[in-house]
């Protein structure tokens, strides 16, 4: 909800053009908020891969049984995600403008109504830290899910015998729930990923169109949505 409230209003307003209605205040406030909700809507929705894959290997839940279905671990893992975020974007926040201060920056592109002034090298490096950071909530999530898909197929292969019985055609709760984890990982892993690849492709641009960027944020906001 804070990543589509804080991207999704004022990229419609400037869509609209009003481009001038934020001062330097509101354009650090909305654009660090948007950035700390999007990267704790991402590593939220890994940890829960995460906890949902645990508690099927078992493996891993036999000595870890006790601690994960303790409501503070999860928690603390929810909080310190929340902590994490705040801290690491704060010095993004710094080099956010009004769109009165700033013109021709390379964000602009981006947030039409918070252009910001970073440097080639420090956007370099921007772009790497949230590239590395992305890219490891991504992974892991489709290690986690996979790894749930194939617990799922070696217990339905394990009661394939007594099913084998039954005459109902139904499809079996391993195969419904295999499909759903399937889906969901596809879907997030394919919204996050094009997302970050447009946002990047467009600030590399020289004009990028008002339909690019529109269409950057229409995929953008899948994942959240």
């Amino acid at each position: 909800n804070l990543v589509l409230c804080y991207k999704g209003i004022p990229q419609t307003m400037a869509t609209f053009g009003l481009e001038a209605f934020l001062d330097g205040a509101g354009c650090k406030l909305v654009f660090y908020l948007h950035r700390v909700a999007r990267g704790v809507s991402l590593s939220t929705t890994c940890l829960l891969s995460g906890f949902q894959a645990i508690k099927l290997c078992p493996s891993i839940s036999r000595w870890m049984e006790v601690r994960i279905r303790s409501p503070k671990c999860i928690i603390f893992c929810c909080f310190l995600c929340w902590v994490l975020h705040l801290v690491v974007n704060i010095p993004i926040a710094r080099y956010v403008t009004g769109p009165i201060n700033s013109k021709n920056m390379s964000t602009e592109k981006m947030y039409r109504y918070c252009p910001s002034h970073l440097s080639g090298i420090l956007f370099s490096v921007t772009a790497v830290i949230y590239l590395f950071t992305d890219g490891m909530c991504l992974a892991l999530m489709v290690w986690t899910s996979g790894s749930m898909v194939l617990v799922l197929h070696r217990h339905k292969q394990r009661v394939q015998h007594i099913r084998s019985s039954s005459l109902s055609p139904r499809t079996s709760h391993e195969t419904r729930a295999t499909h759903t984890i399937l889906i969901l990982v596809s879907m997030f892993v394919s919204f996050h990923a094009l997302g970050s690849i447009l946002s990047y492709w467009i600030t590399q641009m020289d004009n990028p169109s008002q339909g690019l960027r529109s269409i950057s944020f229409l995929v953008a906001s899948g994942f959240p949505t």
